[in-house]
């Protein structure tokens, strides 16, 4: 018989549990580039900040603990500051909106003959700053919604899901993306550190003692990238006959083309009948060409991101609101643009607004990761 405390032994050994797979990370992006193209659709405060909520309560939701995903907070201050530099510059170089609300007035300094249509100082009014305010709120929301592309999806598995002919510009596009992340990672790193041991981290003594040994990780990691690419054949290439090559090369090209053409259609009054096919053939040809492509590059792939129907949900999502902004700026431009001339608060647009909340669909559709207890 069984020793009585190897079969208590045998039951309490702990089981590893089944972990659900991991969301796309190219739907985070479509789905934070449909946010972003819905945010260049108006410039009403008040959708605008719906649409930041909606991502920000996205990520606060499905951020993981992950060094690339403390960004978001930067994205955010980035828009903020975004934001005031424009109301500065509007107060200080003045605005071409006229206004009759004058909030204050700056010393104004004379310019010579040449310079005529610029100003420094002078009066500024209230629908100069509205106006420059409601602009540079787009721009900010722009800068929130990839912020928070940055925040949910890997960068590392979203290299992995790109075709073979876009391999090498991925690695530099993800490479230029988690740069941030990396130097938000080290300088908190290095303030934390500094504060252990009873030394300023801010001010500007604080930045020179920072910026050092941030520059120096920079210049490492920079390295050891370059070894590792090296070492797994980066740049190196599979033998393709060269009509495959020509064909590839033409398919790219045209579609690229076609892609350029059909978005210029569909952003002219006289180009709305064939903007949409031209724009779909293109988007055919250069996909071809990005297939064909792929076979100079023949990698494998450990484990890759499934797409399956939380993933189309989470893109179409993005997708659906971004279509809807752009048919409601379309059909009632007035509540999407609202105008500062005479001076109004702007009205939030109902359908519009809910549109805006079907952003918040991954928060229901994608389940949270839950910390197995220790």
């Amino acid at each position: 018989m069984p020793d009585p405390g190897v079969r208590a032994a045998r039951t309490t050994v702990p089981v590893r549990r089944r972990t659900r797979p991991e969301l796309h990370p190219g739907a985070w992006w479509l789905w934070s580039l449909g946010l972003g193209t819905a945010a260049t659709r108006t410039t009403n405060p008040l959708l605008l900040a719906l649409l930041m909520a909606a991502a920000g309560y996205v990520v606060a939701v499905h951020r993981s603990s992950a060094p690339w995903a403390r960004s978001y907070t930067a994205f955010v201050k980035l828009a903020v500051a975004v934001l005031l530099i424009r109301l500065a510059f509007t107060a200080v170089l003045g605005s071409p909106v006229p206004g009759t609300h004058v909030l204050f007035t700056l010393p104004e300094i004379p310019l010579p003959d040449w310079a005529q249509g610029i100003r420094l100082g002078g009066p500024v009014s209230a629908e100069a700053l509205l106006f420059s305010g409601y602009n540079g709120l787009k721009l900010a929301a722009l800068l929130v919604c990839v912020g928070a592309a940055n925040a949910l999806a890997s960068p590392a598995k979203l290299l992995k899901s790109l075709p073979g002919a876009l391999y090498e510009a991925g690695v530099a596009v993800v490479v230029a993306l988690t740069f941030a992340p990396h130097l938000i990672a080290d300088v908190q790193r290095l303030r934390a550190a500094r504060r252990l041991r009873g030394r300023p981290d801010r001010g500007v003594r604080g930045l020179f003692q920072v910026g050092l040994p941030v520059l120096e990780g920079a210049l490492e990691r920079s390295v050891a990238l370059a070894a590792a690419m090296d070492a797994r054949g980066y740049g190196r290439t599979a033998e393709v006959p060269a009509p495959v090559r020509r064909t590839t090369t033409a398919l790219t090209l045209g579609g690229l083309l076609g892609v350029c053409a059909g978005t210029y259609g569909l952003l002219t009054a006289e180009g709305g009948v064939y903007g949409m096919p031209v724009l779909l053939a293109g988007a055919l040809a250069a996909l071809a060409g990005l297939r064909l492509g792929g076979r100079r590059s023949p990698r494998t792939r450990y484990r890759p991101a499934p797409w399956g129907v939380r993933a189309w949900l989470v893109a179409g999502s993005g997708a659906a609101v971004a279509a809807l902004l752009a048919l409601a700026s379309v059909r009632d431009p007035g509540a999407l643009y609202p105008g500062v001339v005479p001076l109004a608060a702007p009205a939030l647009p109902l359908w519009p607004a809910a549109a805006v909340l079907l952003g918040l669909l991954p928060v229901l559709v994608v389940p949270q990761d839950r910390k197995e207890p220790s």
